[in-house]
């Protein structure tokens, strides 16, 4: 490795890891969709690598192909800015469908009863669930009432939507690195500042995911539980405000 390419690999793990951090699109979807759809950390972790990946692997072949065929920086850079204005609007148009959908939800719910659990492990609702509702876990916890199919749908369907719109997201500090050593003759080069900053993107997201998704299982927020998927659904509405009118 020349010392010129070991510059550019710093470089590339700096700009991957800020690009992340003062990108709240690139998180705070991931946290809210897994607090409202109540995913597990392993899924949590699936969605936001998938995700990620795309993420960084569309700007790559974009990249790439650029390259290939002699094209000005300026020229894809503008294309990255292209993509990005969709992306913003994606979000903003998921955020808005999704948080109506969670406010339609809430209403038709209705206030919810609690469960709290006695000593013998049997788990009692009180509210407006039928007397016979009981639910016996087994292990020790309260086990919730079934999900209604169409929340089902929403929560398999989320994910993809998540990944969909990732794809369309750009890294613009990638373009112009691959650039230097592409100029170079340098393919190793370009593989190599692509996958450090690949790396480094996607283990911040996963880090930063999936540690805040584990804290605010800790925070107890039963009385907002019923407004989860709206409240999700704004949250990625303001990150997609957010890309839109502040650039982030």
């Amino acid at each position: 490795m020349t010392p010129h390419i070991a510059v550019l690999a710093g470089t590339a793990a700096s700009l991957g890891f800020l690009h992340t951090v003062l990108g709240p699109d690139h998180y705070l979807p991931f946290i809210a969709m897994a607090r409202s759809g109540r995913w597990s950390l392993r899924k949590t972790a699936l969605v936001t690598l998938m995700s990620g990946f795309g993420h960084v692997a569309s700007s790559v072949v974009l990249g790439t192909v650029g390259i290939a065929l002699g094209t000005a920086v300026a020229h894809l850079e503008a294309l990255e800015a292209r993509r990005g204005t969709i992306a913003a609007w994606l979000l903003i148009a998921f955020g808005l469908t999704y948080c109506a959908w969670g406010l339609h939800r809430a209403r038709r719910q209705g206030p919810r009863g609690h469960a709290h659990l006695h000593l013998a492990g049997i788990a009692h609702r009180h509210g407006r669930e039928p007397a016979h509702d009981h639910d016996h876990a087994a292990d020790g916890r309260a086990a919730g009432p079934a999900p209604a199919p169409e929340a089902s749908e929403a929560r398999s369907m989320t994910p993809w939507i998540l990944f969909a719109v990732f794809v369309f997201g750009p890294c613009e500090p990638l373009i112009p690195l691959l650039m230097v050593p592409a100029a170079q003759s340098s393919r190793a080069g370009v593989m190599l500042v692509a996958g450090i900053f690949g790396a480094v993107t996607i283990t911040t997201m996963l880090a930063i995911v999936l540690l805040s998704s584990y804290g605010l299982r800790l925070v107890p927020a039963a009385r907002l539980e019923r407004y989860a998927h709206a409240i999700a659904g704004f949250t990625i509405f303001l990150c997609g405000v957010g890309i839109q009118a502040l650039g982030l």
